[in-house]
């Protein structure tokens, strides 16, 4: 009894015994169990991930340091199940806690790098071989030139002259979803990596102002506004980029760190409402689509509505997510197209797929998803695959223009097609009516013999009279002109003649061309009919002469009616008529009057030799000018 008795106790006292180990090795495993990062000169670079960063979500937001460190608190830091830790409550701060065993026998100088570029507030706290800690500042909230390296990442140098092990708190607040993701770098691999990634940068915005300045050209050869939009789009997502990757706060706004809160929610508006845009004149929507066209219609006004609400409320700038909408949308209605048979649709679809793996990619990484590996690929996916979309959708744009030369090929060969059917048309039409006004010529011939046989005595009486009344007419036309052509004719009288604009141009044409045609430009002897009456156009330049060109009467402000006449009086009385007179019977200022008759009497007084012993015709000799 007494050695069970004591077996009894000694059990009892392994249990308690086990019972305090599972304890303390539980409690020291929450005390000591997060792993350190060390300064290795073989590792030029460490992303500190997993169970080697702490967190704590702060709701209060007035943790102060002091408060992190009491025990209390200190027990509350959880380890890090993710790869990267992230502040999924954008109404919390965060507080992080890691630890790096330093190495002063170390030969390179390190720095401690945060790679999300977003994160608006960072407080780090260092702490020096004594324990006491000193503050540092970062983020989007202060200005880019206080930063101790001019780099789109938030960067610190490490103090590495100890071998000590010391723990680092970080304290991170931001208005959107950010990681924590915190890199141990050597300077040298910094600045290698650094360069390469502004080269790439570099690359790729470059890009963009190519891709957009060759659809800005189209849009001014064409004239069509898809060109236009897509080039918005492209300088919207350009923007976006940018943005996210800090590359705008850097070069764009230095100075005005609350842009960076808004600078990304702009560029997702644009983008979205300008690739909606693009779509619609793309793809017509409008005609192919009716249905879809509505549905973007109004999902351009809800996007709208929800942007300007983004402008009250800046935290809402930070739910990315919906952009999915607009890109499924555009991506559905491009499926939709394509099926129609619309074929430069095809490139479109594969553009947008490319921008809708990319984006749900980010979507991945924003929700910490473990099995998407995380590295340069994933993290700038959505650059990559918007390079391809850009490609892929110039394609479609170029297949666009290849398929409206194609129609309107085709439309011009059906138009030719449906001339010369026309014309084949026309010439039996001809032939028909040709055929129909013989006939009836022949008709109308047969009567007339009859008719003309009967009334053979009437129609030699209308002979006669006909022939003495061409005989008056003629006589009363010579005598008219010869009393126009007189000293002592008025205007009314001279209008019998040349009553109007028709006639004078008929009269001119009659002169000028006399001695047949010929180009001035290339002395073509073919013409046609040119755009005003009584011009001529040369068949072989084109060059169309007025009737008027090279006569006295060129650049005439006056009628040209009234123009004869004044240069009928100025030559029937030999220059010597005033111009008060000329104003007075042609009812004209005498300013004008004066100019237009010192213009004559020049002409007169060159051609004196000329117009001698011409006669009262003389004057028209006045009209052409001297070759």
């Amino acid at each position: 009894m007494p050695d069970r008795h004591r077996l009894s106790e000694l059990y009892s006292s392994v249990r308690i015994f086990t019972l305090i180990l599972i304890f303390t090795l539980s409690l020291s495993h929450r005390l000591i169990g997060q792993e350190v990062v060390a300064v290795r000169d073989h590792m030029p670079h460490h992303i500190i991930s997993y169970g080697e960063i702490d967190y704590l979500e702060d709701k209060s937001n007035v943790l102060t340091l002091e408060d992190v460190l009491k025990p209390s608190i200190a027990s509350k830091f959880k380890p890090n199940r993710n790869y990267t830790p992230k502040n999924y409550n954008l109404s919390s701060a965060y507080w992080y806690r890691f630890k790096i065993k330093h190495n002063s026998l170390s030969r390179k100088n390190w720095i401690l790098e945060f790679f999300d570029q977003s994160i608006h507030n960072i407080s780090l706290y260092v702490p020096d071989s004594l324990g006491k800690y000193s503050t540092f500042y970062f983020g989007t909230a202060y200005p880019f030139g206080e930063r101790q390296y001019q780099h789109k990442n938030f960067t610190f140098d490490l103090n590495n002259d100890t071998d000590k092990e010391l723990t680092y708190y970080v304290r991170l607040k931001s208005s959107q979803s950010v990681g924590a993701i915190i890199v141990l770098r050597d300077v040298h691999w910094f600045i290698k990596y650094a360069l390469n990634e502004y080269l790439i940068f570099g690359l790729f915005y470059g890009m963009v102002i190519v891709f957009s300045l060759y659809n800005l050209l189209m849009f001014f050869a064409i004239k069509q506004r898809q060109y236009l939009y897509y080039v918005l789009y492209n300088l919207s997502i350009g923007l976006y980029e940018m943005s996210s990757d800090g590359i705008a706060f850097q070069y764009l706004w230095p100075n005005q760190p609350w842009w960076n809160e808004y600078g990304f929610g702009f560029a997702l508006f644009f983008s979205s409402i300008f690739g909606l845009l693009f779509t619609l004149n793309f793809l017509y929507v409008k005609s192919k689509a009716p249905k879809l066209y509505r549905l973007i219609i109004g999902m351009i006004i809800l996007r709208s509505l929800f942007f300007i609400l983004c402008l009250f409320n800046k935290n809402l700038f930070s739910y990315k997510l919906i952009e999915l909408v607009p890109l499924l949308l555009a991506w559905g209605t491009g499926i939709y197209i394509f099926r129609n048979r619309y074929r430069p649709a095809r490139f479109f679809v594969m553009g947008y797929s490319f921008l809708l793996l990319g984006f749900v990619i980010k979507i991945l990484l924003l929700l910490n998803i473990r099995w998407l590996p995380y590295g340069p690929f994933t993290y700038y996916s959505l650059s990559f695959c918007f390079v391809i979309e850009m490609i892929l959708v110039s394609f479609a744009i170029g297949d666009s223009v290849r398929t409206l030369r194609r129609k309107k090929d085709k439309a011009q060969k059906r138009i030719i097609d449906q001339l010369q059917i026309n014309e084949k048309l026309k010439d039996t039409l001809n032939r028909e009516l040709s055929s129909l006004v013989d006939e009836r010529t022949r008709e109308l011939v047969d009567k007339a013999s009859i008719i003309e046989k009967q009334n053979e005595e009437i129609s030699m009486m209308n002979a006669m009279l006909e022939k003495d009344n061409q005989e008056l007419h003629t006589n009363i036309e010579k005598v008219t002109r010869a009393r126009v052509m007189s000293h002592e004719v008025d205007f009314a009288e001279f209008s019998k003649i040349y009553p109007d604009r028709e006639t004078c141009f008929k009269y001119l044409s009659e002169l000028k061309w006399s001695k047949g045609y010929a180009c001035r430009k290339c002395s073509n002897e073919q013409y046609l009919t040119g755009y005003l009456p009584y011009s001529r156009r040369c068949t072989k330049c084109g060059y169309d002469e007025s009737v008027i060109a090279y006569t006295l009467f060129q650049n005439s402000r006056i009628p040209i009616n009234k123009a004869f006449y004044m240069l009928f009086l100025v030559y029937s009385t030999k220059g010597k008529i005033s111009s008060h007179k000329l104003s007075e019977l042609l009812l004209i200022r005498q300013s004008t009057c004066w100019s237009y008759n010192s213009k004559m009497q020049k002409v007169l007084e060159e051609r004196k030799k000329e117009l001698k012993n011409a006669g009262d015709g003389g004057w028209s000799k006045l009209v052409l000018e001297s070759n």
